[in-house]
């Protein structure tokens, strides 16, 4: 047990490093990057409270939980940011606006991911036969974490990002159009 404690307390920095440096890959952006992490703390308070109401302890199982949900939790953030861009893209130029649109696209996805993930590990998390003192305590995180932390992403998360967001610039003309003649 000591020796996985130590290990986890390499592998989930490591984790979080990677899901920062893999964020600015694909945004190009350090602002981007965080704003698409903004959705953690309540994915992660989710968790903890799961893990308060059921009684159980923090262990080796609820870590691998957390670092779960913290990938699902960024991944309902790059859509919500992606949606964004695309909305204001199309001519929609006041921010939030394009975000409350952004938010209305990205609803149902987000919100069947985290019902598909609660319904299929809800027997796990309350399970109490062989083997349960290491799948409950993973899946009473994720579930704990799914309820609570899409919700906020959902309401809380894009009045947050409107803060922060830029608005793309304008598009620059190709340079194989024809010219316009006056």
């Amino acid at each position: 047990m000591q020796q996985a404690k130590k290990r986890l307390a390499i592998i989930l920095p490591i984790t979080f490093a990677l899901i920062v440096v893999l964020l600015y890959g694909l945004f190009n952006s350090w602002r981007d990057s965080f704003l698409a992490l903004l959705g953690l703390p309540f994915a992660v308070s989710g968790g903890l409270v799961g893990l308060y109401v059921t009684g159980l302890d923090f262990s080796i199982s609820a870590a691998i939980g957390f670092i779960s949900l913290m990938g699902v939790s960024v991944m309902s953030g790059i859509l919500i940011i992606n949606a964004y861009y695309r909305v204001t893209r199309t001519g929609n130029s006041n921010p939030i606006d394009a975000m409350f649109h952004a938010v209305e696209e990205q609803m149902r996805p987000i919100l069947m991911m985290t019902l598909s993930a609660c319904i299929g590990l809800l027997p796990a998390a309350a399970s109490t036969g062989i083997g349960s003192q290491v799948q409950r305590p993973l899946a009473t995180v994720i579930v704990g974490g799914m309820l609570i932390g899409p919700i906020m992403l959902l309401v809380v998360v894009p009045a947050l990002q409107t803060l922060f967001l830029r608005e793309p610039k304008a598009a620059v003309p190709s340079l194989d159009t024809e010219p316009v003649q006056i």
